[in-house]
């Protein structure tokens, strides 16, 4: 059973190993509402997943300590888990999918863990981990689906109405549901007019669908590149928390996740996983309603894989209207490349990529395409260099 005295216990004993992590204002974020980041991002490992996988090992008994611990996770959940025991001076297994990111790999092993990578996706890790837990004994530390790991991750909870007791509502990242389960529970025991929402990625809408459906539901697949969200069955547990305690669930898409990892960077200097953003995402693109209101986004992780960051910032810029691409049929004559120059510029563009083609079955024999890449500040700044060159005569196939 979940109780506020067991949250206050785990707070209580997670002053040993979590940071009391900053609630961070920020104002740039959104325009009407009255915006804060709690940094979880920020936190020993890089995500809140310690919080709840120290206080479940924090309970073990003895004999259960002297046996270790298993866990199986992609990441977080791998490295909080690896922490915890390893503070505790106990052995741990982590079965990962041998695709893991080898920075997520070595993260682990580095936390004390021995790390088992199991061939196949997470499912398979999943699978292994509890093969190996009835053969050697071990005590499965569950990401989610239990009530002490809960009660970690509701610390987070009593922090944010520690440092904003006035708080209107809390945005929390939803995979599986411990984060969100533990967080409203204490949230809604303390200052039950505060309203607490869910956010998940529209590729991976579990919690979601759930809720709608009425009973837990397990998704076919997953799509999305927030690994940490990206789950097909919410906890039973979870789900009944869920149900009881939050105000609603909305979702994300990839193109909208990667425009709030891009907003956190540049304007708050924070790098959070597409996971963390969820959350100011769902603020950004007005998800919730937050006009006037104080509302706290929970930034889960920051553990993004560098090899995508790229390609993150680059779709990011995208949503932005910070990069963009204009297709030109032109009369394939001297001079044209520098009249469509002329106007981009004018405008306040900046030309970074041009690319010219002849051969297109779609266009005369005379005509051209021309492909150009562009920086801009905004999707306003866009769609006025759009208009130029269309007043200018030229004729725009796409954007």
């Amino acid at each position: 059973m979940l109780t506020l005295d067991k949250i206050y216990h785990a707070a209580y004993v997670l002053k040993a190993v979590a940071r009391k992590t900053d609630l961070i204002a920020a104002p740039n974020l959104h325009t009407e509402g009255d915006v804060y980041l709690k940094t979880e991002n920020l936190q020993v490992t890089g995500s809140f997943k310690v919080r709840g996988a120290y206080y479940k090992i924090s309970q073990l008994t003895d004999e259960e300590k002297a046996k270790g611990v298993i866990a199986s996770s992609a990441g977080n959940h791998a490295q909080g888990v690896a922490l915890a025991a390893s503070r505790s001076g106990i052995p741990s297994v982590i079965c990962m999918p041998d695709g893991a990111p080898i920075s997520k790999v070595e993260a682990t092993k580095a936390y004390g863990a021995q790390v088992c990578l199991v061939k196949g996706a997470y499912d398979d890790a999943y699978d292994y981990a509890c093969q190996l837990q009835k053969e050697k004994g071990y005590t499965f530390i569950h990401p989610f689906n239990d009530p002490q790991v809960i009660a970690g991750q509701g610390t987070i909870g009593l922090e944010i109405l520690d440092q904003l007791p006035d708080v209107d509502v809390v945005l929390v990242p939803v995979g599986g549901g411990g984060l969100i389960s533990g967080v409203a529970f204490a949230v809604k025991q303390l200052r039950p007019e505060c309203k607490v929402y869910g956010v998940q990625a529209a590729g991976a809408p579990s919690m979601h669908d759930s809720l709608e459906a009425r009973e837990a539901v397990t998704l076919d697949s997953v799509a999305t590149f927030a690994d940490g969200i990206a789950v097909k069955h919410p906890g039973d547990l979870t789900y009944e928390l869920v149900s009881k305690y939050v105000d609603g669930i909305v979702t994300v898409t990839d193109d909208e996740i990667a425009a709030a990892v891009l907003a956190l960077m540049e304007r708050q200097k924070l790098v959070t996983e597409g996971a963390g953003a969820v959350s100011v995402a769902a603020a950004m693109y007005n998800k919730i309603d937050i006009r006037g209101k104080k509302t706290v986004c929970l930034l889960s992780g920051g553990n993004i894989d560098v090899n995508i960051l790229s390609r993150v910032i680059t779709r990011g810029l995208v949503m932005a209207g910070r990069n963009s691409t204009l297709t030109i049929e032109l009369e394939d004559k001297p001079g044209q490349l520098s009249g469509v120059s002329e106007v981009i510029s004018r405008c306040g563009g900046n030309v970074v990529q041009v690319n010219y083609s002849q051969g297109d079955t779609n266009m005369a024999i005379t005509s051209c395409f021309l492909h150009i890449g562009m920086e801009t500040r905004d999707h306003a700044q866009v769609e006025q260099i759009r208009r130029e060159l269309t007043q200018a005569g030229f004729k725009l196939v796409n954007s």
